[in-house]
């Protein structure tokens, strides 16, 4: 097996898992990118997440201001798909984002798009990907306005995935949906019933209609793509065909168990909201069978190195494409509207409980977040643990403090 690249001597090497997905360009991204056609965002993922943490990015040195211990650390890439660089940036979004959640219970909902559509998804992914964004999110909103229904404004954030557990091409979005809304006139909070939100079915149902309208439009209007394995699309027939089909087949829209409260909204976001297709704690080992990596449970799955680098570079989305969206109260125009009177009106209901703690501030640097998140403390001395590391230019390690005599009392 071959293990992560030894640090430098002081370097930081506690926590992290044997084999980075790091190692695996390393030993064979250049062979990869020598041999297929990749796109300029793909290249830019490969060279980020190759130099990341590395002496090729620069860094600082870490020195006890007790006992002169000496630590290096290299800078990140802070590229978002990077497996190494998401929990930093993570931190930071769920601490901006707190303050917006309502104090009520929220649902889990996912809508994916149907194995037939995967070639044209890939091959028009900014398109299709907002496609798919608007209507799911155009799906529960209107679900949530019916009056036969809720009759209310729902709030929503959509976080895209593109992935399956073995790295395969998979699109489908993850809506947090609050368990309620706000009446159309404003006037009061409805709640949904604290197990049920809409049947599945009907979600499916409408999600289907919305997206193929939406994608035969796309077709008509000459905007699609239709290259590689989407290329036989470009025959009307074969499209029509191709769409009729789907009408008749059921789309999944699938209702995880709801949230308890906002806490447990939190503890999601934290986990999803910035996950890439596979993390370096899943991988196993490379060696000549090739990449090892888990996949749900105790199983694995084991890939050519190729193999597994164009499954990952699969997930690189377009450059600026926003894969976190809000809708409904959630959406940034109603933050300080409805967003702040579904609150109020929540809050008002509820006049026994305690209000929701103010969210903390939110943390300045790594060091802060690094803590917040796994309770490691950056700035205590590993050695000595007593001592503040303070930070220094690699080149001006030396000017570090001189650890003090031994004591002889």
């Amino acid at each position: 097996m071959l293990g992560h690249a030894h640090p430098p001597p002081g370097g930081r090497a506690s926590g992290r898992p044997p084999l980075e997905v790091a190692d695996i360009v390393r030993a064979h991204g250049k062979a990869f990118a020598s041999t297929h056609a990749l796109s300029p965002d793909q290249h830019a993922v490969l060279r980020a997440v190759e130099r990341c943490r590395t002496a090729e990015l620069g860094g600082h040195v870490d020195v006890c201001d007790r006992c002169g211990h000496q630590e290096i650390a290299y800078n990140s890439c802070r590229n978002r798909h990077c497996p190494k660089c998401q929990g930093l940036s993570q931190a930071r979004w769920v601490a901006r984002r707190m303050e917006r959640v309502l104090p009520t219970h929220s649902f889990h909902v996912v809508f994916t798009l149907p194995s037939e559509l995967r070639h044209l998804a890939f091959a028009n992914r900014e398109l299709l990907f907002d496609l798919l964004f608007a209507t799911a999110a155009e799906t529960l909103l209107e679900l949530g306005r019916d009056p036969n229904r809720l009759g209310a404004d729902l709030g929503i954030t959509s976080v895209l995935h593109t992935w399956t557990r073995d790295l395969r091409f998979h699109p489908h979005v993850h809506c947090i949906v609050t368990g309620g809304g706000l009446a159309l006139d404003g006037s009061r909070w409805i709640a949904t019933r604290p197990t049920f939100l809409f049947h599945v079915h009907v979600l499916g149902k409408l999600f289907r209609g919305k997206f193929l309208d939406g994608l035969r439009l796309a077709y008509d209007r000459g905007v699609l793509a239709l290259t590689g394995a989407a290329a036989g699309l470009a025959d009307r027939d074969r499209f029509a065909r191709l769409c009729d089909k789907l009408y008749r087949t059921r789309w999944i829209a699938y209702a995880k168990p709801p949230f308890g409260g906002p806490e447990e909204v939190f503890r999601y976001l934290g986990r999803y909201t910035h996950r890439v297709g596979l993390s370096n704690r899943r991988l196993v080992s490379l060696d000549e069978r090739g990449v090892t990596f888990k996949t749900r449970g105790d199983r694995c799955v084991t890939l050519p190195p190729a193999e597994f680098l164009r499954r990952f570079l699969s997930h690189v989305l377009p450059k600026g494409f926003v894969k976190i969206r809000h809708h409904g109260l959630m959406a940034p125009s109603h933050v300080h509207t409805k967003l702040a009177a579904a609150r109020r009106l929540l809050e008002q209901a509820s006049p026994a409980e305690p209000s929701p703690a103010p969210a903390p501030r939110a943390p300045r640097d790594f060091r802060e977040l690094l803590l917040a998140l796994t309770g490691v403390d950056l700035r205590r001395c590993p050695r000595c643990n007593d001592g503040t590391m303070i930070p220094y230019p690699l080149q001006d390690a030396a000017l570090g403090p001189t650890p003090p005599p031994p004591d002889t009392s």
